[in-house]
């Protein structure tokens, strides 16, 4: 495979910088030479020192734009990437080395150039050269990194060269031109995205699949009054940045959804995230380990997104203060019964349990490490709101308290309509009297309509009987 290799348009702007630089042509000859004959390692480290001094000596100057910074992430990078890409179509043929990738659903494959391939743009007239390069930081002897990877032991940036005289007077444009461009591409192409913590190394605090899941506000087993207010107050939302400045509050929403399981709160949050298009982020409380690797977590969650934790109740010790597990003559003779070694035990699993606190995670929904950032949505699931903490629940904090109760008439026909086809039955008007004097979630309905999708008259008479079995108290 052959070696990147400077531009060509690159080395004569280099040799018009300076009369005085004329020689450089022979330099890049004997390089040519040494290209071909030196192994890659050390033909990287000689492409990088020669690399320099063509800028000390030339009238170039270099601008490196890092994924990371401090641990945080780098808008501008993301932004350079998506313009790169949409730039480099028509450089399939001559570029080097490419990366392929067709992500799940896509209509076509997405090239993107490799690591050191350089890339051209123009803009206004004037060529800039940008080279995506990855540094390892912990060398493993394995082979070198594509653009793309994901690797923790990598830092992976943007080099951009450009003439020095347009330093001042070009170059803000140029990064204000790649920021509107990323933004149409983003909007163009966008795929949301799922991202969570679980399997968070330290370097990038979220890790992220594509976000499909299919459920929408038409398709929620919810009663009509209580849809329309959800998406009344979410619009609202969405277009309240003036409202929330002028108070002078996060512009935050913070939701809590309580109720049996099979109620559809999950889907409730999905249908949340595909009606704003925001990004989700499952923030998992068991797998962060201090209020300070949650305040990390929240600087590193981007604008325009839901911030999920689902069973609070489960979560943590985050319970009502006011209430204690058990009374504490059992934990006092549980205590005494315990050998030294099963305490010891006891002892090494509370150190390496969570150490995330009530008090870090109120900061976290209202304090003063909630406003960083905007346009967020904070939705809490509990099966149990009466275990969680009062303090976790008033306004500001968990500003609409929405309850996902059993399957109403309403929520039945939704189901019949979104599973069966079915607007209208002779069947429903029995079945609205049982929905009135009994329990079902939306989740075993919609079970039951599963098992009968191509048969709407024996998926009713089986939800009859289903419903009749537990009036008579054969359910649960």
């Amino acid at each position: 495979m052959g070696m990147p290799r400077f531009s060509s348009e690159l080395k004569r702007g280099i040799m018009r910088g300076s009369s005085e630089v004329a020689y450089l042509g022979s330099i890049l000859g004997l390089l040519a030479f040494l290209q071909a004959i030196l192994p890659r390692e050390i033909w990287y480290v000689l492409q990088e020192w020669v690399r320099k001094l063509l800028l000390w000596v030339s009238f170039y100057i270099r601008v490196d734009v890092y994924e990371l910074d401090d641990n945080h992430s780098n808008e501008i990078y993301d932004a350079v990437k998506l313009h790169i890409a949409s730039i480099t179509a028509d450089q399939y043929a001559s570029a080097r080395r490419l990366t392929i990738s067709k992500a799940k659903g896509a209509v076509k494959p997405s090239f993107r150039p490799a690591t050191n391939e350089q890339i051209v743009d123009t803009f206004q007239g004037v060529q800039f050269w940008w080279v995506h390069r990855v540094k390892p930081l912990q060398p493993k002897g394995s082979s070198p990194a594509y653009w793309g990877q994901s690797r923790s032991d990598e830092k992976r940036y943007f080099t951009l060269t450009l003439h020095r005289r347009y330093r001042q007077s070009l170059l803000p444009a140029y990064l204000d031109h790649i920021a509107e461009n990323a933004k149409e591409l983003d909007r163009q192409n966008r795929a949301r995205k799922l991202y969570t913590n679980a399997q968070s190394d330290g370097r990038r605090p979220w890790e992220y699949v594509p976000f499909k899941h299919p459920a929408t506000f038409k398709s929620m087993a919810i009663d009509d009054g209580l849809k329309r207010k959800i998406m009344d107050d979410l619009n609202a939302f969405k277009v309240g940045q003036s409202f929330y400045d002028r108070v002078g509050r996060a512009w935050k929403r913070g939701y809590l959804l309580y109720g049996p399981p099979g109620t559809g709160k999950s889907s409730l949050i999905a249908a949340i995230a595909n009606f704003t298009d925001y990004d989700v982020y499952d923030l998992e409380l068991t797998e962060v380990k201090s209020n300070a690797e949650l305040r990390r977590l929240l600087m590193n969650v981007k604008n325009k997104s839901v911030i999920v934790i689902e069973d609070i109740d489960c979560s943590l010790e985050l319970q009502n203060r006011g209430q204690l597990p058990k009374d504490v003559e059992s934990a006092a003779e549980e205590e005494l019964a315990a050998s030294a070694d099963q305490r010891k035990k006891k002892e090494k699993a509370d150190r390496e349990r969570s150490r995330v606190t009530l008090s870090g995670v109120l900061n976290f929904t209202d304090g003063l490490w909630s406003s960083i950032g905007d346009e967020r949505i904070l939705i809490f699931t509990t099966n149990h709101i009466d275990q969680l903490d009062p303090a976790l629940l008033r306004s500001g904090r968990m500003d609409f308290h929405i309850l996902m109760t059993y399957c109403s008439f309403q929520a039945f026909k939704v189901l019949a309509s979104t599973y069966l086809l079915l607007d209208d039955h002779e069947l429903f008007v029995e079945i609205e009297e049982l929905l009135g004097a009994v329990q079902i979630t939306p989740a075993d309905v919609a079970e039951v309509f599963i098992q009968y999708k191509n048969k709407p008259d024996a998926a009713l008479e089986k939800l009859i009987k289903e419903l009749q079995a537990r009036t008579s108290g054969g359910g649960d």
